[in-house]
C-alpha cells in the first residue's frame, strides 16, 4: 500500500487530544484563500511511503502517545483523496498499538463512495473544518462549492461518528453575523459534536506562497482580536443552542 505524504510531525499537541504523530498528505482538491501549506496542493508530489513505513517512524514514539491519552492524526492536504492508504494506516495502528485515530478533513469527499467509508470506518475522531456555509462565498474563498463538505457532515452525525468541528475567524469574511448563524444553526442539527473550536486566522504560511510563486489572496486579511473571538464564539453558541433545541440533539 503506497501513500504520497509531504511531511510528518512526531510530537503534535493541536491536531487532537493528547501527543500525536500528525502524518500530512499530499494533494488538496481545495485551493483555500488563507491555507497553511499550498505546498500539499499538488498531488503528484511528495514522498511515495508504504504504511509498514510510517508504522517504523512512529513505533519510538509509541509510549508518549499511549500516556498521553494521543494516537494519530492523518491531515493535508485533504487525506480522504488517499481513503485506501488512511484506512490501511489507521487499521494497522489499531491492531499493531492500540492507537485512537483522528481525521483531519474539509470533508470535501464523496461519502457514497466504497473507500471513503471504510476509511471514516477506521477514524475514532474526525476534526472537521467548516470554512464557509453560504455556497458562493465557499467557492470564492476555496475554489469549490460546499455542497460535499455539507453531506460529509451530516453523513458522519447519521453514522455516529464523533466530531470536532472548526472554523477559521477571518474578520470581515468568515465571522460575519449571517455566516455565523448558519454555521451554528447547521452545527446544532448535527449530532456527536464533541467539540467546536474557532481558530483565529494569521499569515505566518505568506513566505510559503511566496516561495510557490503563487499571489497571496487575503494579504489585505489581519488577525481577529480576542473580543472580535468571543463577540463570534456567542453568535455561533447561541444559533447552535437555538437549533439544537429544536432538533433535540445539543449535549454541551
Amino acid at each position: 500500500m503506497i501513500g504520497r505524504i509531504h511531511s510528518i510531525e512526531t510530537f503534535g499537541t493541536v491536531d487532537g487530544p493528547g501527543i500525536r504523530f500528525v502524518l500530512f498528505m499530499q494533494g488538496c482538491a481545495l485551493q483555500c484563500g488563507y491555507c497553511h501549506n499550498p505546498d500539499t496542493w499538488d498531488t503528484s508530489t511528495g514522498r511515495k511511503v508504504t504504511v509498514e513505513e510510517i508504522l517504523d517512524e512512529m513505533e519510538p514514539y509509541i509510549s508518549y502517545y499511549k500516556k498521553s491519552g494521543g494516537g494519530i492524526t492523518v491531515t493535508g492536504g485533504e487525506p480522504s483523496l488517499q481513503a485506501v492508504f488512511v484506512a490501511e494506516l489507521f487499521r494497522e495502528c489499531k491492531k499493531r498499538f492500540g492507537l485512537n485515530t483522528a481525521l483531519d478533513s474539509s470533508g470535501f469527499c464523496e461519502v457514497g463512495h466504497e473507500h471513503v467509508r471504510e476509511m471514516f470506518e477506521e477514524t475514532d475522531l474526525v476534526l472537521l473544518d467548516l470554512k464557509m456555509m453560504d455556497r458562493d462565498r465557499h467557492i470564492r474563498l476555496t475554489s469549490q462549492p460546499n455542497d460535499r463538505i455539507l453531506r460529509t457532515a451530516r453523513w458522519l452525525s447519521d453514522h455516529g461518528r464523533p466530531m470536532w468541528v472548526r472554523r477559521v475567524i477571518v474578520p470581515g469574511l468568515t465571522d460575519t453575523e449571517d455566516e455565523l448563524v448558519r454555521l451554528g444553526s447547521f452545527i446544532g442539527s448535527l449530532d456527536h459534536v464533541e467539540k467546536f473550536e474557532l481558530l483565529p486566522y494569521h499569515s505566518m504560511a505568506l513566505y510559503k506562497w511566496d516561495l510557490l510563486q503563487r499571489e497571496y489572496p487575503l494579504k489585505d486579511a489581519r488577525t481577529p482580536t480576542d473580543e472580535e473571538m468571543q463577540a463570534a464564539r456567542q453568535i455561533v453558541d447561541r444559533a447552535r443552542q437555538e437549533a439544537a433545541a429544536r432538533n433535540g440533539v445539543y449535549k454541551n
